[in-house]
């Protein structure tokens, strides 16, 4: 497998980078919800709905000063190996070996203060996906022998009346681990809840991206 491999300026270039990538590509990053405090290590479960999931948790975790590692397929890291220093770690899917070697180390990661491991349960790119979902069982099977608290995301990139689209995500509440139904019921819970969504500026701006032209107008005629 592919380890995480941290080097202090890498991961903090790497970092300046992807939140200037987020913020040219997007109106804005948003959140519903928040981390739990402390320095508990925390696991975390979301849906994979776009290309930006891992720049987006990657946002998530830095706003709340945790210590963030992601769940990676094999295939792709290797070819995009710098993202190991900011967190990355493989796994091959379909090989039971590498899966076993890949949920032991996210279990040592989660034996440090303030680590965070996200996974992406449904284990391919689904962005159409809509409730019931179809997880795979690593995430409650890491949850399990982690012994640690879980925190489901959902996550969502759209369109809300503007020229750039915004990406949203929606934190669930922490809970122990639990069989793999229920933590696809309370994943699916917080998607059918950030679908009713219908303006963003309710929500905790992660970062500040691109104005539309509506909103410079707007701006410049002293409306906002």
């Amino acid at each position: 497998m592919i380890e995480a491999t941290r080097a202090p300026l890498r991961s903090w270039l790497l970092s300046r980078y992807v939140h200037w990538k987020l913020r040219t590509a997007f109106r804005g990053v948003w959140c519903e919800g928040a981390l739990p405090e402390g320095d508990e290590p925390l696991l975390m479960y979301a849906n994979h709905a776009s290309f930006w999931d891992g720049f987006a948790t990657h946002a998530l975790v830095t706003h709340h000063g945790r210590d963030g590692y992601a769940l990676m397929e094999e295939q792709h890291l290797a070819r995009y190996r710098f993202l190991t220093h900011l967190g990355a770690f493989s796994i091959r899917r379909g090989d039971a070996r590498s899966a076993l070697e890949s949920l032991g180390y996210a279990a040592r990661l989660l034996t440090r203060p303030r680590a965070l491991v996200c996974v992406f349960p449904q284990g391919v790119l689904a962005p159409r996906a809509r409730p019931p979902l179809k997880l795979e069982r690593g995430a409650a099977l890491l949850a399990r022998r982690a012994g640690v608290r879980c925190v489901p995301v959902a996550m969502h990139v759209g369109f809300f009346g503007q020229e750039y689209p915004d990406l949203l995500l929606h934190v669930g509440a922490a809970h122990p681990p639990e069989p793999l139904e229920h933590m696809q019921a309370r994943l699916e819970a917080l998607m059918l809840e950030q679908a009713a969504v219908q303006r963003c500026e309710a929500l905790t701006p992660l970062l500040h991206g691109r104005r539309s032209v509506a909103e410079r107008w707007d701006a410049a005629r002293g409306l906002t």
